[in-house]
């Protein structure tokens, strides 16, 4: 088994996609999101752990344990994206690498969406790509880990 474990932790309300507003997020559920990460992952010798919580402390608990346990975090903070100061502190502090991915272009929505705490400490951020963001995301990871 790979040294290398990567959390993916998916933020508030994805745990209705594939209902949830489907011009917007498409038709792949959560499920299917996972599913994907984790036939990459064995691709890629990567251990996984997905997580996926619609609150906020539950998030920041989960990325300071993280600290101890994962390599690097790959992570969908969804709305939390634009407002939690709390998530971006508790990444700075576990001093992990973390990929930001969203499903849409956050850049090309409403105004309050193109601001994201978490952007400016990560060490990149993939969106507008559907599902294949978080895949796009999990290789860049890797590949930021391996060297």
């Amino acid at each position: 088994m790979s040294s290398l474990k990567v959390l993916v932790l998916h933020g508030p309300n994805l745990n209705l996609l594939g209902l949830r507003e489907p011009e917007i997020y498409g038709s792949t559920t959560l499920q299917d999101i996972n599913a994907l990460l984790e036939a990459d992952a064995a691709t890629l010798d990567v251990s996984l752990h997905c997580f996926q919580s619609n609150h906020e402390g539950i998030l920041v608990d989960k990325i300071q344990a993280a600290r101890e346990n994962f390599s690097g975090i790959l992570i969908n903070p969804a709305a939390y994206t634009h407002t939690s100061v709390a998530l971006r502190d508790a990444f700075a502090a576990v001093s992990l690498p973390v990929v930001e991915v969203h499903l849409s272009n956050i850049h090309q929505r409403e105004a309050f969406r193109h601001h994201s705490y978490i952007a400016p400490i990560a060490i990149g951020q993939i969106c507008g790509f559907g599902a294949e963001s978080y895949r796009l995301g999990l290789r860049a990871l890797v590949q930021y880990l391996r060297t």
